[in-house]
């Protein structure tokens, strides 16, 4: 086993009392070592692999197609790795699975955004076999040593571990999987093509170690934090997207309604509140975000940040205004009440005592919720389409059976503005903010829940880099609608630094439909082309459509407006 020792100790330190369901089924005689894994993500409720076959990973490759895991090849190993990102913040867990060295360092990227963003990924790489690597012969795929690729895994995700000991596979396995569900984080197995059929004469077992709170520390800090509760006047939850990876909306709902506290959400976190709930003001994202929101948050004298990431985006490129002497925050590495730290004790533990103590907040006068604080829309349909007007009339049409996938740019702050009526139907990467996420991702989520409507909202320059993964989901025959936001180019970059280099080659994005041999492809240029559009699309359950939507080169959402003032002076000083 290679985790390294600072990798256990953060796993030592992690915080969260959650289990998986068969956690401790008794071993099955005579597995190979490529048999059990499949056995333990099973386990795991993994009903889904992505991946790309390669020489070195097909033994476990052609495992994986003959078991009762669904299998999902895709175009390239970074969309696999977004596709198994998106499965994981939807389903709890997603699994990964390519060759060495091309494939693996093709997946770096992906994982490094599940990390940043706490999505459990099991990522799966095959590996020269260990007998191949004597008198150090120049095998294809590898860069310097045979563990460079497990290096760079090392830093990307929180165990990483070559498979290459029969007696101790099982259990670092087993160690894999119990850190990427505790952590909410990647894990990387790398599995030597000569390993895949090894069964074990004798295996070493793993025994996770219960992680509880400190009884008598989560007593003083649940009553600390109903002290400062009781005693504020204007105080106010900002949830965060650990809720969401934890599993604790309902007891984070359950502390708002008891106390009457109302609640915000970050920018990350989208809809894991519900949006359309009496006590939901909308999201906190400081300057980027409604100035009514902001205010309120602002001006309170007891937040209370559960699960919250403090990223720049989140704070709204820090134009946030939160003083941390006045607010307790709370998450799974953390546990702070003012200027008093409080060690051992789990999130999920502080949630659920705090909501059943049952502390009772002043009366406040709310903001509108973003649902009465948008007013009605009228559909102008002889006027050109704008980002703005766009989502507003996609926001008509969603209801709590409808997925939104938002990729960076004015996709991802255009759709702040959406009234998420589900709990968390909004997927993002809103911290790590790679471009390209959103197609792969929708291939991901759509598996992990076929019973929900999925829609992708896209610019056509990050469309351009993963786009093509629209082959996986025709080929599966997922229906879905994706729509290409087309202004030329990079539409953010544009506000913040002018320069050619922000425009690219126009492609016709609604023939492609044609190209891949399914689907139905739209060119829209007016609100009422594309309110017909949309309305066709969310109702053909046949398979893709994609919505060309032509917008104008210096349109743009005025929540990006706000950020690229403000990226622009970081960018420039």
């Amino acid at each position: 086993m290679t985790a390294s020792s600072g990798q256990r100790a953060r796993l030592a330190k992690h915080r969260t009392g959650q289990r998986p369901v068969m956690n401790h089924q008794p071993r099955e005689e005579g597995l190979s070592i490529g048999q059990y894994l499949i056995r333990r993500l099973t386990d795991y409720g993994v009903g889904h692999v992505f991946g790309l076959p390669g020489d070195y990973v097909l033994a476990f490759y052609s495992m994986l197609e003959h078991s009762r895991l669904d299998l999902i090849s895709c175009t390239r190993e970074d969309c696999a790795g977004f596709a198994a990102d998106a499965y994981a913040r939807v389903h709890g867990m997603g699994a990964v699975c390519v060759t060495y060295g091309v494939g693996g360092l093709s997946l770096a990227n992906s994982v490094a955004g599940a990390y940043a963003e706490q999505s459990p990924v099991v990522v799966i790489s095959g590996a020269t076999g260990l007998k191949e690597r004597a008198d150090n012969p120049l095998l294809h795929h590898r860069v310097r040593g045979w563990n460079t690729q497990l290096d760079v895994f090392d830093k990307l995700c929180a165990a990483s571990i070559e498979l290459s000991d029969p007696a101790t596979a099982y259990r670092d396995i087993d160690y894999a999987l119990d850190t990427a569900h505790r952590m909410k984080r990647p894990v990387y197995l790398e599995l030597p093509r000569d390993m895949v059929d090894v069964v074990p004469e004798q295996s070493r077992s793993f025994e996770p170690k219960a992680l509880v709170s400190d009884p008598a520390v989560l007593a003083e800090a649940i009553r600390e934090a109903v002290a400062r509760i009781e005693a504020a006047e204007r105080p106010v939850i900002v949830a965060g997207v650990e809720l969401h990876r934890y599993g604790l909306q309902a007891e984070t709902l359950a502390l708002a309604e008891n106390a009457g506290i109302p609640l915000a959400a970050s920018m990350l976190a989208k809809s894991v509140i519900s949006e359309v709930h009496p006590l939901y003001i909308g999201l906190y994202e400081g300057a980027m975000g409604r100035a009514e929101v902001s205010r309120f948050v602002e001006d309170s004298d007891c937040v209370i940040l559960l699960g919250t990431m403090l990223t720049d985006v989140n704070l709204g490129i820090f134009t946030a205004k939160l003083d941390l002497a006045q607010s307790i925050l709370a998450t799974s590495e953390e546990l702070r009440i003012s200027h008093h730290h409080f060690h051992h004790v789990l999130l999920e533990d502080f949630i659920k005592g705090l909501a059943a103590a049952r502390p009772q907040a002043r009366p406040q006068s709310l903001p509108p919720g973003p649902a009465a604080a948008r007013g009605p829309f009228q559909l102008a349909p002889d006027q050109p389409i704008t980002t703005t007007r766009l989502v507003r009339r996609l926001d008509e049409s969603l209801d709590d059976k409808t997925l939104v996938i938002a990729d960076v740019g004015d996709s991802l702050f255009a759709s702040s503005e959406l009234v998420i009526q589900g709990q968390t139907e909004f997927l993002s990467p809103a911290y790590y903010t790679s471009m390209g996420f959103a197609v792969p991702a929708a291939l991901g989520a759509k598996m992990a829940r076929h019973d929900l409507k999925v829609v992708a909202l896209v610019g056509d320059g990050a469309f351009q880099m993963t786009g093509m993964e629209l082959s996986t989901i025709v080929k599966h025959r997922l229906p879905m609608t994706v729509i290409v936001l087309d202004n030329g180019g990079y539409g953010t970059e544009r506000l913040i630094h002018e320069g050619s280099f922000n425009d690219i080659n126009p492609w016709q994005y609604q023939m492609l439909p044609e190209v891949l041999g399914s689907g139905t492809g739209y060119e829209v240029r007016t609100e009422g082309e594309f309110s017909l559009a949309l309305d066709k699309a969310l109702a053909d359950d046949t398979g893709l459509s994609l919505i060309r939507v032509h917008i104008g080169a210096a349109d743009h959402s005025l929540t990006l407006d706000r950020l690229g003032a403000g990226l622009a002076k970081i960018v420039r000083s």
